[in-house]
């Protein structure tokens, strides 16, 4: 089910939503923590990712204060630090994966403060590099990214913002502008988790997003089942599995495989 295509960074993205406007359902974006359970480990599971029909994948960078994440990723990073997991070595990991065939694009998703202490232009061209088409940094406003949007815009890299649940409609707009490849659009306040319902109020605030949005628009936060997907599917560009499926990492490959196709068969219209 590989999305084989020769473009990357921001022009990678936009043609991996296109590609599933084309086959007639939302994108499927998955996420699994880089070095767990180990950094061997996610040599083997992201391809996985790839092999259920995943779209696009977000590979976390663990940081030891991930203030948006709920106490599945917080333990999966937790044990990726434990494990001697570094920015570089994530980098690394990307690269290495890309070597191994990996073709679907790739988002480092991380916090701001390992990006500012390896240097914000320097890590976006290790980014290019190794493979990775884009950023998602959740505790980084777009009214503090100017140098790393800047960076991610010579570089082609995508820099993808979040809307909250309780942005305003003028910030959403501003939200908007500034993302590129896709809008990410949290389903619902607080950390990351499976298991929730969905805010029956998401649907309506979905249609508000999409009214000022100028990139697909991907929802997250909470959205871990089949059922959930299709339950959304038509009001979104993208939906995005995180916890979900780092909680079932250690069970391996064939697992996460099995897991991301029922999600990928959800997502059709």
């Amino acid at each position: 089910m590989a999305n084989r295509s020769n473009k990357r960074g921001v022009d990678a993205v936009q043609a991996a939503f296109q590609r599933a406007q084309d086959d007639g359902r939302c994108a499927l974006i998955t996420y699994l923590t880089l070095g767990y359970p180990t950094s061997e480990d996610s040599l083997a599971l992201v391809p996985a990712l790839e092999a259920g029909g995943a779209d696009l994948i977000e590979l976390g960078v663990p940081f030891s204060d991930p203030v948006a994440d709920g106490p599945t990723i917080q333990a999966a990073s937790q044990a990726a630090l434990e494990g001697g997991i570094t920015p570089t070595r994530c980098l690394e990991l990307a690269a290495e994966l890309r070597q191994g065939g990996l073709t679907v694009p790739l988002l480092l998703m991380g916090y701001y403060n390992p990006i500012l202490s390896y240097g914000e232009r320097a890590f976006v061209e290790a980014c290019q590099r190794a493979g990775v088409d884009g950023l998602i940094v959740p505790d980084l406003p777009p009214e503090e990214a100017t140098a790393l949007h800047e960076a991610c815009e010579e570089r082609g890299i995508a820099l993808v913002f979040l809307v909250a649940p309780n942005s305003s409609s003028e910030r959403i707009a501003r939200i908007a502008a500034k993302t590129s490849g896709f809008l990410y659009v949290v389903t619902r306040l607080g950390i990351t988790g499976a298991g929730q319902a969905l805010d029956p109020a998401l649907g309506e605030r979905l249609e508000q997003v999409r009214e000022v949005a100028q990139t697909p628009v991907a929802a997250g936060f909470g959205i871990s089942e089949p059922a959930q997907v299709a339950a959304i599917r038509s009001s979104v560009d993208g939906v995005i599995v995180g916890s979900a499926l780092v909680r079932r990492a250690p069970e391996g490959a064939t697992v996460l495989e099995r897991y991301v196709a029922s999600l990928r068969e959800a997502c059709k219209c």
